[in-house]
């Protein structure tokens, strides 16, 4: 397919760009505590010095939760082709700090090379991949070209495209299918996305409904000794877990406690905000409510009488996770979309969300349905129940029991798209 003109005027504006570009990215790394070499790696310098031997399959992610989402399909593709090797590159530092906890057995972790010739000349060079899977809407026209003209074959999954980014391609359908010609399959999150990767020109047969990853994730890490010190700090209490709490959302979250906690005086809260940096304001709220609590970020654990245990670090919600039965999940009783709940039911334990979930709807209908999960309308139905499963243990067995179903499918479901992508990527033909 012939490059359009503005595919012509993109290539002259990075030319231009790029050195500025470069500049402020890597400054923005060793901000943030990245050291000179992996800063570097912006501009294709591989900070790992040889490339490993085998196959090659390198995804491309954006940041945390795209990067998380695709951890359990590369394990399971490398179950599948177990002489592979895998790279996975990202734009952020936060990601980059999650996967390097993370990575699964022969991957490793760069960040991504700017959308620019030379980085990306450099990066192609050093890698050579034999195939590349981009994650959801990372479709930097540079990179998706230079890396269809190695041969590689590649793919997109997990599509998913705001409606103004939609618009935006749709306006320019040369170029957009000049982009999307690229991929040898697009897996979308649903029939919706399907349709709406057809009408912005991409090849409707390369075009398919997969599933949303993140549905698929990996277990959340936990950390042994957290986990021993904490429980015994609390001593046997019954403990339930408000995780990635939204402002506005703790509010309600506390005044479910303090009603449950007139039944249950030694119930237990262990409150999770989204964004860590929010601590000291999520604190000033537990005070407010008249409620004790301990704050993980000062290194203290619950003690006996304290009815809240404010977890504001980052990467530590496994250890959470693993400690109760019952979890609330934020971001959903505010319009922001909702946040994972198949992490909850992989740690053993059945989900409560408000009902903004927009971001894990399909996921949501399947746990709902099977008796997983349960959609609250308001504090007032948050805490009936929580009520009714902090009383009823054939209740919460039942709801246990459910996520168990739930994982069972998920994990056919997941490795139906692995081999799915290795026969479409042609790594079948070499995997033995």
């Amino acid at each position: 397919m012939r490059a359009p003109p503005l595919f012509h005027v993109y290539v002259a504006a990075t030319v231009l760009l790029a050195p500025f570009v470069a500049w402020f990215e890597i400054r923005k790394l060793r901000r943030q505590g990245i050291t000179t070499l992996r800063a570097h790696e912006k501009m294709g310098h591989a900070s790992v010095v040889r490339r490993g031997g085998g196959q090659m399959v390198w995804f491309h992610a954006a940041s945390v939760g795209e990067s998380l989402s695709v951890l359990a399909l590369i394990a399971r593709m490398g179950e599948i082709l177990p002489r592979a090797q895998f790279l996975i590159t990202s734009g952020t530092p936060t990601s980059a700090r999650l996967l390097a906890e993370r990575l699964p057995p022969r991957t490793v972790h760069q960040f991504a090379p700017i959308d620019a010739a030379g980085p990306l000349s450099r990066f192609l060079a050093h890698w050579r991949p034999d195939a590349a899977v981009f994650v959801e809407s990372e479709l930097w026209p540079r990179m998706l070209r230079m890396t269809r003209a190695t041969g590689a074959p590649m793919a997109l999954v997990n599509a998913r495209l705001s409606a103004r980014s939609r618009a935006a391609w749709q306006r320019r359908p040369r170029f957009a299918a000049y982009i999307l010609d690229v991929f040898d399959l697009i897996l979308t999150q649903n029939d919706a996305m399907a349709q709406a990767m057809v009408d912005m020109h991409a090849p409707a047969d390369k075009v398919a409904r997969g599933i949303n990853l993140k549905s698929l994730s990996a277990p959340l890490p936990s950390d042994s000794a957290i986990l021993a010190k904490t429980r015994a700090a609390l001593k046997g209490r019954p403990v339930w877990v408000a995780a990635s709490t939204h402002p506005g959302e703790e509010e309600t979250v506390l005044a479910t406690h303090k009603a449950l906690r007139q039944s249950w005086p030694d119930l237990a809260l262990i409150l999770v905000p989204r964004h860590p940096h929010r601590g000291p304001d999520v604190a000033a709220l537990v005070e407010a409510a008249g409620l004790s609590c301990a704050v993980r970020s000062q290194g203290t654990v619950p003690r006996n009488a304290e009815a809240v245990y404010l977890a504001d670090t980052l990467g530590e919600l496994g250890n959470w996770y693993a400690l109760t039965e019952i979890v609330f999940l934020g971001g959903s009783l505010k319009p922001i979309g909702g946040h994972n709940p198949f992490e909850v039911v992989q740690a053993g334990a059945t989900v409560l969300s408000g009902p903004h979930v927009s971001s894990f709807a399909e996921t949501y209908d399947d746990m709902t349905e099977a008796g997983a999960a349960r959609i609250v309308a308001d504090g007032t139905d948050l805490t009936a129940a929580l009520r009714h499963l902090l009383d009823d243990d054939a209740a919460r067995a039942t709801a246990l029991a459910a996520g168990s179903g739930i994982l069972r499918d998920k994990s056919d479901l997941l490795t139906g798209i692995a081999t799915r992508l290795i026969r479409m990527l042609k790594l079948e033909e070499s995997a033995g």
